[in-house]
């Protein structure tokens, strides 16, 4: 990442799976970390783990926050502010309301109401919320510096899952068609006013079933999980870690010249569904 300064970053879903696997790989490099997250027993869980990450050069804060609550988002948005001294350097839009499929066995075609309640759910947490954010975000963002020549920058996460959807994953795959979308026309938008980038980080099969409380309770390691068959259903061999999309991260945190682009991360399956015969 070609950035020689401590970094001012700010995380949704920072309590579990990718969102907590960036929490800590950016501790670990002496940055600044700002989390958010709905789930307040992972959430509490993550902080006893924050003082082992982080450097002494970096510093964490985590806050609960229902990215359905627009009045409690703008309160978040004021507390970073207040923390990183007007400036933000990098927004990271990760959360999503899981579970990523209907919850309760549910189809799209089921009859009950609650299944609109819980796309609304989805929608808001997983494609409104990162548009509010952004929105939000921008003074923050203008006074922030990604790299030397370039301020702050925002990171969209989205997921293969856009354009290679699996059953049940409607408002999911939706979600994170929209992001792609979002992405680009804030890049166009934000970039032309204020030189502020983004861009998508697009993910394909990232095993992160390590990355929670319960996982470290029964000490899962990250290959527990994973078979034989779902490494080979990848030509690259395995499938994905946090690491990579850390590595993702970095780059377009670091390339001034990128912005409204999907940098997707993918072991080959991609969207062409490429399996072995």
């Amino acid at each position: 990442m070609s950035t020689s300064h401590p970094l001012k970053i700010f995380i949704t879903g920072g309590a579990r799976g990718i969102g907590r696997g960036l929490f800590r790989h950016f501790l670990r490099a002496g940055h600044s970390v700002y989390i958010i997250d709905a789930n307040t027993t992972e959430l509490a869980h993550v902080q006893n783990f924050a003082s082992q990450w982080a450097t002494p050069n970096s510093t964490w804060k985590a806050e609960t926050c229902d990215l359905r609550d627009r009045a409690r988002i703008k309160e978040v948005v004021d507390d970073v502010r207040k923390l990183f001294g007007g400036q933000l350097d990098v927004l990271i839009n990760n959360a999503f309301a899981t579970p990523h499929i209907w919850s309760n066995d549910r189809a799209m075609d089921d009859e009950s109401e609650a299944i609109m309640e819980e796309w609304d759910t989805k929608i808001a947490v997983g494609l409104t919320a990162p548009f509010l954010l952004g929105r939000l975000c921008v003074p923050l963002l203008k006074a922030g510096n990604s790299t030397s020549d370039s301020p702050g920058t925002i990171i969209n996460i989205s997921s293969t899952r856009a354009h290679q959807s699996e059953m049940n994953h409607e408002a999911y795959s939706a979600a994170k068609a929209g992001i792609m979308g979002l992405t680009q026309s804030m890049a166009v938008s934000l970039g032309h006013r204020h030189k502020i980038r983004v861009n998508a980080v697009v993910p394909g099969w990232i095993h992160v079933e390590n990355e929670n409380e319960a996982a470290d309770a029964e000490g899962t390691a990250w290959e527990e999980g994973v078979t034989k068959t779902d490494a080979e259903w990848h030509p690259a061999g395995r499938v994905g870690k946090v690491e990579d999309i850390a590595k993702a991260v970095e780059y377009v945190i670091g390339s001034s010249f990128v912005t409204g682009q999907e940098v997707v991360v993918d072991g080959g399956v991609g969207r062409k569904m490429v399996y072995p015969e």
